[in-house]
């Protein structure tokens, strides 16, 4: 089965969503042989005004019900990335760096973006820094000059872009967002976070919906808004 998870580094439920993922990556029972495409979905790019005190706290008690939901670690106030001065929630720079990754090294390319999540929430590291960005890749053995030459360059800024756009085109309105493909016609899987025993359900109905649609000529055509094709990677 070909899957499309469109998601953000930043958004705390995809961070809870990738052990359940994790899970069917490993195991994908029906669902085999999987591949994975990873589009980011741009959670709220180019934001620039810093976060009030206030907002800092309501953030940090949404992310103790997601480390309730899915047992993912968080760091905890006041020692959160959001206590960093100044700090900004512009999402727009992981997604980027998790394109350039998907771009130029695309095996590495859903643990990468799990290493991001890790910094972020567990770590409190800002991620909104091309420095802090650079120095994950590394943790993978990644050039680090090469990956910040490509991570500022044109390309991979139109990159990023055409995948908020993609996202849009979609109407995507929350992540994370499992969809499947079925050759040029798309199915939602779920939206939000789900457990495994959920996530796999739902692939099961996605492939039965999708043969009942199919008989009665009901699929979403997705014949002009393809996926990347450098997103997709095999996953073993």
């Amino acid at each position: 089965m070909n899957l499309i998870y469109v998601g953000d580094p930043m958004c705390s439920w995809c961070y809870g969503f990738a052990r359940p993922l994790d899970e069917l990556l490993a195991d994908p029972q029906d669902a085999a042989p999987l591949q994975l495409a990873l589009v980011m979905g741009g959670l709220r790019p180019f934001t620039t005004a810093p976060m009030t005190a206030e907002r800092v706290t309501e953030l940090a008690g949404h992310w103790h019900h997601v480390e309730e939901a899915s047992g993912q670690p968080f760091a905890k106030l006041p020692h959160t990335a959001l206590n960093t001065p100044g700090f900004a929630y512009n999402t727009e720079p992981a997604s980027r760096a998790v394109v350039t990754v998907r771009t130029l090294w695309p095996q590495h390319v859903w643990r990468y973006l799990k290493a991001v999540q890790q910094a972020f929430y567990a770590d409190a590291r800002n991620v909104t820094d091309p420095a802090v960005l650079a120095d994950v890749a590394g943790q993978f053995g990644l050039p680090r000059d090469e990956f910040g030459r490509a991570f500022a360059s044109q390309p991979m800024r139109e990159a990023t872009l055409a995948d908020f756009r993609q996202s849009q085109a979609w109407g995507i309105r929350g992540f994370p967002t499992l969809l499947a493909e079925h050759g040029t016609h798309l199915h939602l899987v779920g939206s939000g976070y789900m457990p495994i025993a959920t996530l796999r359900e739902q692939i099961k109905a996605a492939g039965a919906a999708h043969e009942h649609e199919h008989d009665n000529g009901n699929d979403y055509d997705n014949d002009n808004d393809q996926p990347p094709a450098a997103a997709a990677a095999h996953l073993h």
